[in-house]
């Protein structure tokens, strides 16, 4: 079965505006370009994954998927993250996956033990919550086109609803690493106190706070 996994990257320039408090407007984008930095390094060492698609309109996350040997899909709208993972889906159907795995870029905890562990799931559709049970940090979809991604706040019951209303076998699974995302103040000390950041984030996170 061919696995590609679907990255969406908003610009830097505008991303994590809710860490504001604890991380300036410049060292901010920095910020997020560190986390896709862990996310693809980690995505190129997961056994049983077979690309890496990025969707985004952020000239830096162009250049760090393409030396990371990931393709790039344009994302001039910048709609939100459903939008874009619909965009990578289009693409990963051109290329004739048979499943593919959303996730996020702003997860710099991320295992490559983990993923390959989820990629083993039987179900057809996976729904990976994050650490507040509500929202959705990723989705396994075999084929696909399953069903249609519908992330922001509460998506854990959206996808929840679509996974049954598909007739497809699916499961709910937490992966650690998946779950915790940096999206508030709150979200970026969890990560620094899991001892799992990604080594540009924490060196990033470290010159920040020295």
């Amino acid at each position: 079965m061919s696995t590609l996994a679907i990255l969406p990257v908003k610009g830097f320039g505008h991303a994590k505006t809710r860490l504001r408090e604890r991380v300036p407007d410049g060292p901010r984008a920095g910020l997020a370009e560190a986390m896709v930095r862990d996310v693809l390094r980690v995505l190129g060492r997961v056994d049983g994954l077979d690309g890496v698609i990025v969707v985004t309109a952020e000239p830096r996350a162009a250049t760090l998927a393409r030396d990371a040997g990931a393709e790039v899909v344009h994302d001039p709208a910048e709609a939100g993250q459903s939008a874009a993972v619909a965009l990578g889906i289009a693409r990963a159907l051109q290329q004739g996956a048979d499943r593919v795995l959303a996730v996020p870029g702003d997860c710099p905890a991320l295992d490559p033990g983990e993923l390959a562990a989820l990629l083993r799931a039987p179900e057809a559709i996976v729904v990976v919550p994050d650490r507040h049970g509500s929202g959705t940090n990723a989705l396994l979809l075999a084929p696909p086109t399953a069903m249609a991604p519908a992330f922001g706040p509460g998506s854990r019951e959206r996808h929840e609803a679509a996974a049954r209303a598909s007739g497809l076998p699916w499961a709910v699974r937490e992966v650690a690493g998946l779950g915790m995302d940096a999206d508030t103040p709150e979200d970026l000390a969890t990560l620094q106190d899991s001892g799992r950041l990604g080594p540009t984030t924490s060196a990033m996170l470290d010159d920040l706070d020295g």
